[in-house]
C-alpha cells in the first residue's frame, strides 16, 4: 500500500477565507451505467458480432468494417473492396469473413473464404492470392486511443481507395480517420480471452498442486525423480502468496536430489 493512502485529502484553506457550513445533502443513489446495454445495441446492429478492443481476441472467424457497416469483401480475382452497406441487424456475408491466425504477440496472418492469404502486392493493393504466410502476410493490428487501425508489410495503413473504386490499399504510412476501421469476431470474447490466458500458462503449471510438483520433480532432478511427500496443503497458501516456484524449490531441496538445489 502507498505511504499516501493514509493522507485524509481535504479542500485547501486559505488564510482570511470564511468557512462555509457544511449542508447536508442527500445521497443520489447510483444508477447503473447503461454502457453494457449500448454495447448491446451495437453488436445487434452488426447481427451479433462485437468490435474487439484489444489484440489476444483477433484469432478465428472476423470481419473487418472498412465504413459503416461495410465489410472487406473478397472478389473472386483475389482483390478486396469495400461491400455493400448491411442494414441494422444484418451479419456479415461469407465473402466478408476472414480467418485470423496468430503469427506472433503482435501480428497476425488474415485467410479468406478462398482459401488464399492475404498480402500487399507491389500496387500497394490488398490482395488475397498467397498459399503460405511469409513477412508480407502478416499484418499488425494496431489498438489506441479507443481507434484501431491495420499495419502492412510496407509499413502503410489499410483503407478504402480515396478515387472511390472501392479497391483496399495500403498507401498512408500514418493512421488517420480514413485509416481507422473496426475488427468483430462473433465468437465468446471471454472464453478467447480465457483460453489465451491458458495459453501463457507453462505447461509445468496446469492441473492440480500434486501434478505440478511432480512435473517440477521430473523436469529438475536427475535419473528417477523424488516427490516431497509432505502434506501439500502449504503448496495451496503458497500458490496464493505467489510464492509457490519457491516452496517448490524448499521442498525438493530437502530431497537432496535437485540439480538447483544447494
Amino acid at each position: 500500500m502507498s505511504d499516501f493512502a493514509g493522507v485524509r485529502v481535504s479542500k485547501l484553506s486559505l488564510k482570511g477565507e470564511k468557512r462555509k457550513k457544511k449542508t447536508k445533502t442527500k445521497e443520489k443513489k447510483h444508477k447503473p451505467s447503461d454502457e453494457p446495454s449500448k454495447d448491446l445495441e451495437e453488436v445487434a446492429r452488426h447481427g451479433g458480432w462485437a468490435c474487439l478492443n484489444d489484440i489476444d481476441c483477433v484469432v478465428g472467424p472476423i470481419a473487418i468494417e472498412v465504413l459503416p457497416h461495410c465489410y472487406l469483401k473478397a472478389m473472386d480475382n483475389g482483390l478486396f473492396v469495400a461491400g455493400d452497406p448491411h442494414s441494422p441487424g444484418e451479419e456479415p456475408l461469407e465473402e466478408e469473413i476472414l480467418i485470423s491466425i496468430k503469427t506472433s504477440e503482435t501480428k497476425r496472418a488474415f485467410k479468406s473464404g478462398y482459401n488464399k492469404y492475404l498480402s500487399i502486392d507491389h500496387q500497394s493493393r490488398l490482395v488475397g492470392r498467397s498459399d503460405a504466410i511469409g513477412q508480407r502476410e502478416q499484418f499488425e493490428p494496431v489498438f489506441q486511443d479507443g481507434k484501431i487501425a491495420i499495419s502492412c508489410c510496407n509499413d502503410c495503413f489499410l483503407a478504402p481507395d480515396e478515387n472511390g473504386n472501392n479497391l483496399i490499399y495500403a498507401k498512408s504510412p500514418k493512421a488517420g480517420p480514413e485509416q481507422f476501421l473496426k475488427i468483430r469476431s462473433n465468437t465468446d470474447l471471454e472464453l478467447v480471452k480465457r483460453e489465451e490466458e491458458l495459453k501463457k500458462i507453462p505447461e509445468e503449471e496446469k492441473g492440480k498442486l500434486s501434478e505440478i510438483e511432480e512435473k517440477y520433480a521430473k523436469k529438475f532432478q536427475a535419473g528417477k525423480f523424488k516427490v516431497n511427500s509432505e502434506d501439500r496443503k502449504i503448496l495451496k497458501r503458497a500458490k496464493e502468496s505467489g510464492i509457490l516456484h519457491a516452496t517448490l524449490l524448499d521442498r525438493r531441496e530437502k530431497m537432496k536430489s535437485d540439480k538447483f538445489c544447494k
